[in-house]
């Protein structure tokens, strides 16, 4: 089965998706925010487009284990698409993708000027692998 992840973001979110085996999460897309209705029917596309039979969404907490600011607009974009679709809509906590992935791509020796490019469809692919991972 293949599986869905989403980055939401302010400016972009991103998008992964998994192998077959939902082994492997990849980067796939970037989508630029424009309103929730309008992300989440791009979302639900892009998912019924790759016959996906799961969407993994991250929000972030604050320190008191509460959904932060942030995780909140995560989450309800994440109700607006489970709205749109007839697909399972997993909500996921992460945190610091977009800094794990700098740090990765920093790590693969990619050097400072392509690493200042959009990350989120690299960060998408950090929380569905961490999804992954706990799966097995």
């Amino acid at each position: 089965m293949l599986i869905l992840g989403i980055d939401p973001g302010e400016k972009n979110i991103g998008v992964s998706i998994s192998d077959p085996s939902a082994t492997i999460a990849r980067p796939l897309a970037i989508i630029p925010h424009l309103s929730r209705q309008i992300d989440a029917a791009r979302i639900v596309e892009i998912a019924v487009k790759h016959n996906v039979g799961k969407i993994i969404v991250g929000y972030s907490q604050s320190t008191d284990g509460k959904p932060s600011h942030q995780g909140q607009k995560s989450i309800r974009l994440g109700e607006a698409v489970r709205d749109k679709a007839s697909i399972p809509v997993v909500f996921f906590e992460e945190n610091d993708s977009t800094k794990r992935a700098q740090e990765i791509r920093r790590e693969m020796g990619v050097k400072k000027k392509k690493r200042s490019g959009h990350l989120d469809d690299f960060a998408a692919s950090i929380i569905l692998q961490e999804y992954l991972d706990r799966l097995k």
